[in-house]
């Protein structure tokens, strides 16, 4: 409000960044460049059908509780087959209720991203029919990841290597995996990056445009 009233009263101008684009501006940046659209590929209603959510630069507990709630009554009613993985720096509210946490060093999101991917398809696990008929760039992405080893990966991260191959055992495609992010993510030099770090694993293993599944971005 301060700010406002300065540039309006004292600077005489009417141009002033909105939440918005603090909010926003990775994730759409990021959706355009992965995409070619801003709009995300998910709607609140994948959160009733998801098997796998993976929360990443969001503490969902107490900064979207609402929504956090029906993670928890989709895991509450399938508790065999749906599983909850936190990344964050921080032990939150939103970790302790994870099955799988991954305390990473901070603003080493992008690194654990491509050493999902490394694993993905070290195992296997890519959606060929996928790639070969909605992706391009398939080639150039395997040229960027290839060096993100399990080792390098959790050197980087400060995680243990077995911990990052159980989040790389979950993002295959025979499961519905929803991936969450916010501020965490957006706010930060290098958000578009990481935004487009997460949308890839989806693309890999065709985790997107299907009930239950795709990249999130949460407001």
């Amino acid at each position: 409000y301060i700010a406002q009233k300065l540039l309006k009263g004292a600077l005489g101008t009417n141009n002033f960044d909105a939440n918005s684009r603090l909010c926003m501006s990775s994730a759409v940046a990021g959706y355009n460049l992965s995409l070619g659209s801003d709009g995300p590929p998910c709607c609140y209603e994948d959160l009733d059908h998801y098997t796998v959510a993976f929360l990443i630069g969001t503490n969902t507990a107490e900064c979207h509780p609402v929504l956090f709630q029906r993670l928890l009554k989709r895991k509450k009613q399938h508790r065999d087959k749906v599983k909850i993985i936190v990344i964050d720096p921080r032990l939150t509210d939103t970790a302790k209720a994870a099955d799988l946490y991954l305390p990473i060093a901070p603003g080493s999101d992008l690194a654990l991203l491509y050493g999902i991917a490394h694993l993905v398809l070290k195992k296997k696990g890519q959606n060929t029919e996928f790639i070969e008929n909605h992706t391009d760039k398939f080639s150039e992405f395997l040229e960027v990841i290839k060096n993100w080893t399990p080792r390098k990966v959790a050197r980087f991260c400060g995680i243990p290597e077995k911990k990052l191959e159980e989040v790389a055992n979950m993002f295959n495609h025979h499961e519905k995996v929803l991936s969450l992010w916010s501020m965490g993510v957006n706010q930060r030099r290098e958000g578009t990056a990481v935004v487009g770090g997460l949308i890839n694993p989806h693309l890999l293993t065709g985790q997107i445009g299907k009930e239950g599944a795709g990249p999130f971005s949460l407001t």
